[in-house]
């Protein structure tokens, strides 16, 4: 099973983009975000389970929604109102769960199951 994670690129403060993240050979019961920047630690930023719904980060929350298409095996993730802090790799990750009434963001990092390649986003003011 690989995870392929598409869609970055160079926006200015203000901009959107849109990630894709498919996944080959099969759905996964909870798929999610995470990102980092150069220099800091991994950072989770959204997450969706068909059982849990979806959550994020309170860093983009309001800005970013994390959707899924299960015909296409493929999630999303729609950044609007990007700031230079957004700026880092982007990975798409696999899970067993999402959401805080689980754990944080921390230990949904930690107990990753699969990720792919990352995608860079780069916001400039």
């Amino acid at each position: 099973v690989q995870l392929q994670a598409s869609g970055g690129g160079s926006v200015q403060t203000g901009g959107s983009l849109r990630l894709s993240c498919a996944t080959s050979g099969r759905t996964f019961s909870s798929m999610g975000w995470f990102r980092q920047a150069p220099g800091k630690e991994r950072e989770g930023v959204s997450c969706i389970s068909s059982g849990d719904g979806s959550d994020y980060a309170d860093s983009v929350k309001g800005r970013f929604t994390i959707s899924s298409d299960n015909a296409k095996n493929t999630v999303y993730l729609q950044m609007n109102s990007l700031k230079p802090e957004d700026t880092a790799v982007y990975y798409c990750a696999t899970q067993t769960w999402c959401g805080s009434s689980y754990a944080g963001w921390d230990e949904w990092l930690s107990e990753i199951t699969l990720w792919g390649q990352g995608t860079l986003v780069t916001v400039s003011s």
